[in-house]
């Protein structure tokens, strides 16, 4: 099912041609959302008195890409403590802000937000979330400018483009990711299943290594950070670095837990509580084994992980 998301991340050329960019994006539009001005003109919204933002409106196959890959792709395009400023452009118009027309999109939203804001715990977040009160369509040449004008002025790295245009596998194909993955893989990384406690297969490995998403391959986790936390599935203090995985509310079976995706492919890994080692920060990330692949340490570089070998004497 086709869903819009708003996103204000500066100018609104690049934040556009990054998200015409993403899998499972259906289209992109740019424009000025929440004016107090009817159909304001670009001229007029540079004046900063219209209270527009510059935005983005995304639709999206909420099937292919879920919300919370974009607003981890976008939290990657933007400075979010910087007030009315991103890159060189200076203004309210240039303010960041996601703004959603579902309600029930809330709580991912928040859910992100929230995982953004404990990488910044001295600072709030510049980034407002809030319901789209409108959104006016820019100027014809304003729309797909970047594409039109390769050269043409952009505050996201560049790297970034990159990285999104060439993300595999493709979650659209979801007959070949079925195929390579055995069912209880399937159910709990694309329907949120739990396997069942102490018999999975790496709740007692110990050896040094790695830990991938099954899916796409993205490392995730380090045999430094595993630990027997006795409770039947695999225990980590913390993912390799914080921006791998997003974390949701879930509400399941009358309880509210944090729910842990996988960042680049949206796969459910698992669930995080508090009640981990204080000394390591006091984090259980509580994984489930079919979530992941393991690589030994001794398989690492062969498989095209040697980057992570020094991760292991941590």
């Amino acid at each position: 099912m086709n869903k819009k998301i708003y996103l204000a991340g500066g100018c609104f050329w690049g934040t556009e041609h990054l998200f015409s960019l993403v899998d499972g994006v259906t289209g992109t539009t740019v424009g000025y959302a929440n004016s107090l001005v009817p159909d304001p003109t670009y001229e007029m919204v540079c004046t900063g008195h219209t209270g527009a933002a510059e935005t983005v409106e995304v639709t999206y196959d909420d099937s292919v890409a879920g919300l919370s890959e974009l607003l981890t792709i976008y939290f990657r395009s933007i400075d979010p403590l910087s007030v009315n400023r991103q890159g060189n452009d200076v203004g309210t118009q240039y303010r960041t802000g996601i703004y959603y027309t579902d309600a029930a999109d809330l709580p991912v939203i928040e859910a992100v937000v929230a995982t953004v804001q404990r990488r910044h715990p001295s600072t709030p977040l510049a980034v407002e979330v809030m319901p789209l009160e409108n959104f006016y369509p820019a100027e014809l040449y304003h729309q797909q400018y970047l594409d039109k004008n390769p050269g043409g002025y952009c505050h996201v790295d560049p790297a970034l483009f990159d990285e999104v245009r060439s993300r595999k596998p493709r979650r659209s194909d979801k007959e070949e990711l079925r195929s390579r993955l055995t069912p209880l893989q399937w159910e709990v990384t694309q329907n949120g299943a739990t396997e069942r406690p102490y018999v999975n297969e790496y709740d007692h490995e110990f050896r040094p290594g790695i830990y991938v998403d099954i899916t796409d391959g993205t490392p995730l986790f380090v045999s430094s950070r595993k630990y027997d936390s006795g409770c039947g599935w695999p225990a980590f203090t913390r993912p390799i670095d914080p921006t791998l995985v997003t974390e949701h509310t879930d509400t399941s079976y009358g309880r509210v837990r944090t729910e842990v995706r996988s960042a680049s492919s949206g796969a459910h890994l698992g669930h995080v509580f508090s009640d981990g080692p204080a000394a390591d920060g006091g984090m259980r990330y509580c994984i489930n084994s079919a979530s992941l692949r393991f690589i030994p340490a001794s398989e690492m570089s062969a498989s095209g992980y040697a980057d992570y070998l020094p991760l292991l004497d941590e």
